[in-house]
Formats: C-alpha cells, sequence, structure tokens
C-alpha cells in the first residue's frame, strides 16, 4: 500500500481542534508536472494536425500568398478580378472599420480562400498522380519515358520533410475490380489443380455467378467503395481476426527474433533497460509524427497502421472481440514467475533512463514475493478460446481489485515477460536451439504471456529477447519497423559499459515496481484451467523447425536477373510437389498499401506456370522457371495494385451474407479455402 499512499497528493483528519491537512509536495509536483507533459503533448498534436492537414503545402506558405496578393494591390491590379471588393461589400464588421482596413481584411480573407483551393487542387493532383501503377509492371532497370514524368510530377506535388501522416489525405482508395476480371484470374488461378470436369463445373458456376447474383453484390460493393476509405479493410479486420472464436495463439499472432549471432549483452535486465527506453522513444517519435513515412521509392504507403501499435489491447468478446486503444501509458505491465507488475517509466514528467529501467527489472527478478492463488497461469484466458475468455472476464474481472489490475494490464503501453529460460542460437545443435526459441516466442509455456496486448517483448535469462504480436491491429511489416528501431538504438546507440549493464547513473529512490493484486475465485480457476489445456494441445501440435540458411542470398538470386520472392515461392513449389506429389492452393501476402487503410492481399503463388515449371523440372526447366517467376510477380504486382481476387471475393461473400443470398459458385470457393496452404 505504500505506492498509493505515495500517489495521494494530500490527506486531512478531523480532530477536535479542526481539520487537520497535510499536503503531499512530492505528489503535488508529480501531478503538476504530469499536467504539463500532457499540455505538451497536446500543442504537438495540434500542431502537427495542422501541418498534416495543409500538406504538401506548409503553413508558412500561407504568408507567401498574402504577401503576394497585397503587393499586387499595391502595384493597382486585381488578381481576385473583383472577388475582394465583393467580400468587402459583405463584410458584417464594415461599418465599424476605415475602408483601408476593410481592403486589407478583404485581401486576407481572398488570399486564404487562394491558398485552400491551390491545397485542394495540389491533394487532388497528387491523388491521380499515386493512381498510377504501370511503373510497378514494367521490367527492372527500364523506366518508361511516361513513367520518367510521372516520377518528376510526384516529387514536385509530395512537398518537403513529410510528417509520419502528411500523405494520408492524398492516397488513392482501394479501387473496386471489375468481376468479369476477378471471376477470369480466379479461374485461371485453379485450372492446374483441378480436372476437366471439375474445372467445367467450376467454369459454369462461375459464368452463373457473373451473369446474375454477381452484379448486384458488386453494385453494394461500389457504393461501400465511394463512402469508405477502403472497401475491404474494415470487413477484413473484423471477420477474419476479431470474429474468430479459436485461441489466437499460434492461430494469428506472430514473432519477431533478436540478432542471431551477437548478444549485446548476457544480463537480462540489462537487455530490458535498454530495450524499454528504445521503445519509448520511438514511441515518443511517433507521437510527434516525426518518423517517416514508408515509401517505395518515391510512392508513399499508408501510415495508418501505425496508430494503435502503443497502447492498444484486444478485449474478448462473446460474438467478436474489439480493439481499444488509450492514450500514452506511462508503464508497462511486467510478468515474472507468476506475478504481474506495474513498472513507471516516467518520474517527473521526464523518461527514465536505461539504467534506472534495468534498476527496476532488477527489483522485480529479486522480488521473493510468490504469486497470489490463480494468478500464476492468469494469462492463460488469453491463450484459450475467446468465448470463454469473455465470460470469464464479465463475470470475474468486471469490478473490484481484479477490474483495476486487469485494466493496468490492458492500458499498458505494452507487456513484458521475464522468462527464467536461455534462449538463442547456442550449444552443439543451434538448429534444435533455434526450434526452441522460435516455440518459445510463438506460444511460450501458453500463460506467461499476454496474447491480447498489440505487442509483449520477451526478455531471456542469457540477455535474448524477442517479440510476439497480436495481428488484428496491424500487419508484421509496421510491427518489424519498430521492432528494427529498437534493436538498432539498443545495440548501437544506446550501448552497455564493460561489465555488460546500462549506461548512465541510478535514482535509488525510484519508487518500486507495484505488484498487482488479484483475488481469483476458484470457478475462475476452473477455467483458466480448461483455457490453459486447450492452449498446450494447441501448442503441442506445432511442428517447428528453423534454420540459417547461409549457402547463398537474395544478391546471387538477382544475378539470375530473377525476383528473390519468386524464386523462394518456386521452392516452396517444388519442394511440396516433391514431398506430396500434387499441387495445392497457396497463399503469399502482399501489401496494399499503396492506397489508404490499405492492408494485405492474396498472391497465390501456385500458377499453371509454377506447375508446368515443377513438372517439366527435367527438361526445358530454366525457360519454365522464368515464365513462372515472371507470372508470380506479375500476380504479386497486381495484388499490390488493387488487381487481386481474394479481397474481391471476400467482401462479395460478405454482401451475400448481409442480403441473405445463395451463391454455389462462392459457396464452392469459401470451401476450396478450407485446403489452402499457407507457404509465405
Amino acid at each position: 500500500m505504500a505506492e498509493a499512499h505515495q500517489a495521494v497528493a494530500f490527506q486531512f483528519t478531523v480532530t477536535p481542534e479542526g481539520i487537520d491537512v497535510r499536503l503531499s509536495h512530492q505528489a503535488l509536483t508529480e501531478i503538476y508536472l504530469s499536467g504539463v507533459r500532457s499540455w505538451k503533448k497536446r500543442l504537438i498534436r495540434l500542431k502537427n494536425s495542422v501541418i498534416t492537414g495543409v500538406y504538401p503545402a506548409s503553413p508558412s506558405s500561407w504568408l507567401f500568398v498574402v504577401i503576394a496578393i497585397l503587393a499586387t494591390m499595391y502595384t493597382r491590379s486585381d488578381p481576385s478580378m473583383g472577388l475582394i471588393a465583393k467580400i468587402q461589400e459583405h463584410l458584417p464588421v464594415s461599418q465599424s472599420m476605415s475602408s483601408q482596413c476593410q481592403a486589407l481584411l478583404s485581401a486576407v480573407l481572398f488570399s486564404t480562400m487562394l491558398w485552400l483551393l491551390l491545397i485542394f487542387t495540389m491533394r487532388l493532383c497528387l491523388k491521380q498522380l499515386l493512381s498510377y501503377h504501370r511503373w510497378i509492371f514494367e521490367q527492372h532497370g527500364k523506366m518508361s519515358n511516361t513513367t520518367k514524368v510521372w516520377v518528376a510530377l510526384v516529387r514536385i506535388f509530395s512537398g518537403r520533410k513529410p510528417l509520419l501522416y502528411s500523405y494520408q489525405g492524398s492516397l488513392p482508395n482501394l479501387p473496386v475490380p471489375a468481376i468479369k476480371d476477378t471471376v477470369k484470374r480466379y479461374l485461371e488461378s485453379v485450372r492446374s489443380l483441378m480436372d476437366d470436369t471439375q474445372y467445367e463445373r467450376m467454369t459454369n458456376l462461375a459464368a452463373e455467378f457473373e451473369s446474375s447474383l454477381g452484379n448486384r453484390l458488386q453494385w453494394y460493393l461500389k457504393l461501400k467503395a465511394l463512402w469508405a476509405a477502403n472497401y475491404v479493410s474494415d470487413w477484413w479486420e473484423e471477420y477474419v481476426y476479431l470474429r474468430g472464436r479459436s485461441p489466437i495463439m499460434v492461430n494469428s499472432n506472430y514473432y519477431g527474433m533478436d540478432f542471431l549471432y551477437v548478444t549485446p549483452t548476457p544480463i537480462q535486465a540489462a537487455r530490458a533497460g535498454n530495450s524499454i527506453h528504445a521503445f519509448f522513444l520511438y514511441r515518443r517519435k511517433l507521437n510527434r509524427e516525426e518518423i517517416k513515412p514508408v515509401s517505395l521509392a518515391t510512392i508513399p504507403c499508408c501510415s495508418y497502421q501505425f496508430e494503435r501499435m502503443f497502447d492498444t489491447c484486444r478485449i474478448p468478446g462473446t460474438l467478436t472481440d474489439s480493439v481499444q486503444h488509450w492514450q500514452d501509458s506511462d508503464y508497462v505491465a511486467v510478468y515474472h514467475r507468476g506475478r504481474y507488475f506495474r513498472l513507471w517509466v516516467y518520474q517527473a514528467g521526464r523518461l527514465l533512463s536505461p539504467r534506472e529501467i534495468e534498476f527496476q527489472i532488477q527489483r522485480i527478478l529479486d522480488d521473493p514475493a510468490p504469486p497470489a492463488k490463480g494468478e500464476a497461469k492468469l494469462g492463460a484466458l488469453t491463450a484459450g478460446d475467446r468465448i470463454p475468455w469473455a465470460k470469464a472476464r464479465a463475470e470475474y474481472f468486471s469490478s473490484g481489485v481484479n477490474k483495476r489490475s486487469l485494466d493496468c494490464i490492458e492500458k499498458a503501453a505494452f507487456f513484458v515477460t521475464l522468462d527464467d529460460d536461455e534462449q538463442g542460437m547456442m550449444g552443439d545443435d543451434p538448429a534444435a536451439s533455434l526450434d526452441c526459441y522460435a516455440k518459445s516466442l510463438l506460444h511460450g509455456k501458453c500463460y506467461d504471456r499476454w496474447f491480447d496486448k498489440s505487442f509483449s517483448v520477451v526478455y531471456y535469462k542469457n540477455g535474448k529477447n524477442g517479440i510476439n504480436a497480436e495481428h488484428s491491429w496491424a500487419d508484421a511489416p509496421v510491427l518489424s519497423h519498430l521492432w528494427e528501431y529498437t534493436l538498432a538504438t539498443d545495440c548501437f546507440q544506446l550501448g552497455y559499459n564493460a561489465e555488460g549493464h546500462c549506461k548512465g547513473e541510478v535514482d535509488s529512490s525510484l519508487p518500486r515496481p507495484q505488484k498487482l493484486n488479484w483475488e481469483i475465485a476458484p470457478e475462475c480457476e476452473e477455467q483458466i484451467s480448461q483455457s490453459l489445456a486447450v492452449a498446450q494441445a494447441l501448442a503441442d501440435d506445432v511442428d517447428f523447425h528453423v534454420f540459417a540458411f547461409r549457402d547463398f542470398g537474395k544478391g546471387k538470386v538477382k544475378k539470375c536477373r530473377v525476383s528473390p520472392d519468386a524464386f523462394i515461392q518456386m521452392a516452396l513449389q517444388l519442394a511440396y510437389y516433391r514431398d506430396r506429389r500434387t499441387f495445392c492452393l497457396t497463399y503469399e501476402s502482399s501489401m496494399t498499401r499503396l492506397f489508404r487503410e490499405g492492408r494485405t492481399e492474396t498472391v497465390r503463388s501456385c500458377s499453371n506456370e509454377s506447375c508446368a515449371f515443377v513438372q517439366a523440372l527435367e527438361d526445358v526447366c530454366r525457360r519454365l522457371f522464368r515464365s513462372a517467376s515472371e507470372k508470380h510477380q506479375l500476380l504479386y504486382r497486381m495484388a499490390m495494385t488493387g488487381g487481386g481476387i481474394d479481397r474481391h471475393l471476400f467482401c462479395l461473400y460478405v454482401v451475400s451474407k448481409y442480403l441473405g443470398v445463395e451463391s454455389p459458385f462462392l459457396k464452392e470457393l469459401i470451401c476450396s479455402l478450407e485446403n489452402v496452404s499457407l507457404l509465405v
């Protein structure tokens, strides 16, 4: 309770002499500094919203336009063609101002309207320019004159020094492909997987769908595309991720590894101190929008997914989950040996140094307190089926101390696990150790991660670390940007001293990390055990093998004038065929972030060309390999530029369910996806 008393700014007691008020100057100082920090953030957000709102122009350009208009008026010319005079006639304060002031105010108003019109025109031009995608289909190293002119225009209209979200208003919307094109490409993608009878049947179903129900469903999709920023993303997030009732551990969450060949320090607390500090440095840059927008050459990508990176948690529901995002949390939630802690990373309005965070982490590692009854395996609720977790959350965690502790975890900036195991590529069998490392990051012990958090960071006893991420809020490339920054900042910028500890001094007066309290009912413990059994069965069913491939890299593949991605996909097709003596639908993910709020599209890697290459490997394989690789690149580019088929068909299926109509073609298509192979 010591931390609770420290958090109270004043105390009072009633005595016979009156009311005795005692103020805590330390607590009042903390409140004041917290308020100052909050207002600074609001002002930064306001400034950034103004800069982003007028991009690709700048706020200072308004002054330039005003001065230019006033200068032309001084030379007795009227660039407004009478509009300034019209504005002056209708000014509501015309009676109380001199004619000179009225003219000046009218000129400023006209200049502002002209400035806003120029911004709108520039944005519209940039949006039209970014809708051009022929450049992506051109042969590598050969650029047409049209594309050269287009690149020059994009650079002119893109402005200077963009913030993270500067391009959001200029990105084009994802187009709805024509039904005819989607059906044609779908039939082409399944031709090699069907015999003549099956293919003829599917062709007839597709023709019937295209000529009847398909047009009706397409009309609704086009209507949504006119209204929404992206006609796919909200349905994709809800129906593919949030409405899934099976465990998200393994099935949805993904992981990222540490450096394979180096470990910056063998001290667990020190590694946590540096990287937690680096995470918050990244969040500061994110809040200030100082991160440069991701781009392909000069073409900006959508930054929408960055918004929910920190302070975000997936909340279970009986029918569907939801994703909740809070404003900046000043702490992280930490799990160690069955106990949960709140670790504050700000003190007196400043971010703790890496050495101070290391000191606090070491306090948690040295804390001998045992876990409360039912606390040790509480995280298994997030690893099991979603409906039992939703019911348990509503029944046992909706009030009292359990709600306060659960809120602390869910509203934390992110989740941290201090693991007692040692992981990494080590020992006499590096391949086996990598398998163990990967499985640990993917599911751990099934109760020592909080799988609902946007991401959880795991720190191992030997200084290795890794990350596990929930999938609904964003895709892997977004989190990879954060992870790459954190690893680089930890190792190359912050560094460690000769003993392996974080650099800097420690303020020993820092309040201890707060241990969270729980009151777990026996019925809740039973549900925890059931969820753990479900999660453990799923984890035991995972057959995982990771190995380091050192024979050659992408450079050697590029020398053969072949896409490295296409090379890997053809190798996977060949390996699968040699193992199963058949082909199957194959899913590879492509990003659609060239469009506003774009996420992913499916690349169907198993094509007629790839099957022909695999089957003719011993004959004319080189020509067929190049043909198959070029076909795969074409499919990937089509997916990136809105020409994929799976998201379009998915949305058509969703509309048919809303309308309560059945389509044999869509039903057959959905059933066929049950046998899809994820060769990514």
